[in-house]
């Protein structure tokens, strides 16, 4: 305990050991899904699916741990969602291109962002980003959070004319999300310590007693909740690891390739870092992330590895806010994290049975608490409420956390600019807002 004392400086951050272990399980629990969803991805490209879980699980511990020891930060890192679709079907289903190749693109864009990272590039960048922005990225990414658990539950589904519309409330998985969410903001009412984990480990129960009861009928739609067993070997990494193909590295589609994993990996990973770090009270008073360039070289390092072990752009996950939610404040959270999901390997039978339900009344509450930040932001200024409401609002609907961050700095920028306040704009800033707009357009 004294070790962890004095290399987490729990005291120091408000904390303790059984708290950091609980917040731990709590953000391993709501990423936990990234076991099944990321190979489920990935292998339409034809990679292997067993070599891909293996190598999911490696790369979050991997990454993970980086991040507790470079930063001693509460954040998680798996392969990214949005990233690894990104990867699959648009480089190599809709390019044409190899996995092997995109992988080697991956690489590339990893040893690039720790060259970044080490000069100081990607901190400044963070910093550039007004305050407003930033407290508006922490709500947006509570509303996309919950968005994110509501899908996953069915209570939101796709609907041809509108979009999204109500799911079905009358089927079980989502009236037991429903009922979970209920039970666990209730529980944080009444400041039961764990209150999120609780609630996803409560919400399972419900379910597995509504098998027992033939409530629940296991089919096509619905997988059994019952583990199929308790430990089993993890499979062979083989089939992916260390197959990336360089030979086009000088061609300008590799080099397209690169930026695009460059660019939403570089802003998806600064507004998660904006948005959690904004709700745990990390930032200073100028908004400035302390020890933000270990928690970025984290990032970047994560990415390399994740490469080498055969799997698309490792990166910090928005569901970290739900660890920090319950309580985590330092790297022994992350360390709990990471070494849970090496854990998984050995654990999937139990670990891949938890549903998706289960842990959207965590979601949702995590939402709940990142958006009181709202309040904060001077929306009676329309050249800072116009862009912070811009940065929600298209977090949201683009389901995209870099999106969002696009339309809030362009927005910002050019207001300032037309209301003549150009002074309060950073040279910084304005270099972005540039970039962002040859992104749009081009």
């Amino acid at each position: 305990m004294e070790f962890l004392e004095k290399r987490f400086r729990l005291h120091e951050n408000g904390t303790n050991v059984k708290t950091e272990l609980a917040a731990g399980l709590t953000t391993f629990m709501t990423m936990a899904y990234i076991l099944i969803v990321n190979p489920s991805i990935l292998s339409a490209t034809g990679m292997d699916s067993g070599a891909l879980l293996t190598a999911t699980a490696v790369a979050a511990f991997l990454g993970t741990l980086f991040m507790s020891l470079f930063a001693n930060y509460p954040f998680a890192l798996a392969p990214g969602m949005g990233l690894n679709a990104y990867f699959a079907y648009t480089v190599v289903l809709q390019y044409g291109y190899s996995w092997q190749m995109a992988l080697a693109a991956v690489f590339v864009e990893g040893i690039i962002f720790i060259l970044l990272s080490v000069t100081s590039v990607r901190e400044a960048i963070f910093n550039s980003i007004p305050q407003t922005l930033k407290t508006a990225t922490s709500v947006g990414i509570g509303l996309y959070i919950a968005f994110i658990g509501m899908q996953n539950a069915g209570i939101v589904v796709a609907e041809s004319s509108t979009l999204v519309a109500l799911g079905d409330v009358k089927s079980l998985p989502v009236a037991l999300a429903l009922i979970g969410t209920v039970i666990t903001v209730t529980m944080v009412i009444r400041k039961v310590k764990g209150a999120l984990l609780w609630g996803i480990l409560i919400t399972y129960g419900l379910g597995l007693i509504c098998q027992g009861m033939g409530l629940y009928v296991v089919d096509e739609a619905n997988v059994s909740l019952v583990p199929g067993g308790v430990v089993a070997l993890p499979p062979s990494i083989l089939p992916v690891f260390g197959k990336m193909d360089f030979s086009n590295i000088l061609s300008l589609e590799f080099a397209t390739v690169i930026f695009s994993f460059l660019f939403v990996d570089l802003f998806d990973t600064l507004g998660t870092l904006i948005g959690v770090s904004t709700k745990a009270g990390f930032l200073d008073k100028n908004g400035r992330l302390p020890r933000i360039k270990g928690a970025l070289l984290a990032d970047a390092c994560a990415t390399t590895a994740g490469a080498v072990l055969g799997t698309s752009t490792v990166t910090t996950f928005v569901e970290s806010a739900s660890g920090v939610t319950d309580g985590g404040r330092t790297g022994l959270t992350s360390l709990t994290t990471a070494v849970l999901f090496l854990l998984a390997l050995f654990f999937s039978p139990i670990i891949t049975a938890i549903p998706s339900f289960a842990t959207t009344p965590a979601l949702i509450t995590v939402g709940l608490f990142m958006i009181e930040s709202v309040v904060k932001i001077d929306f009676s200024d329309y050249t800072e409420g116009f862009p912070a409401f811009l940065n929600i609002l298209m977090m949201v609907v683009c389901y995209s956390i870099s999106e969002g961050l696009v339309f809030g700095v362009l927005s910002y920028v050019i207001l300032k600019v037309l209301s003549g306040r150009r002074k309060e704009l950073s040279p910084v800033i304005i270099v972005i807002a540039v970039l962002f707009f040859l992104k749009l357009i081009l």
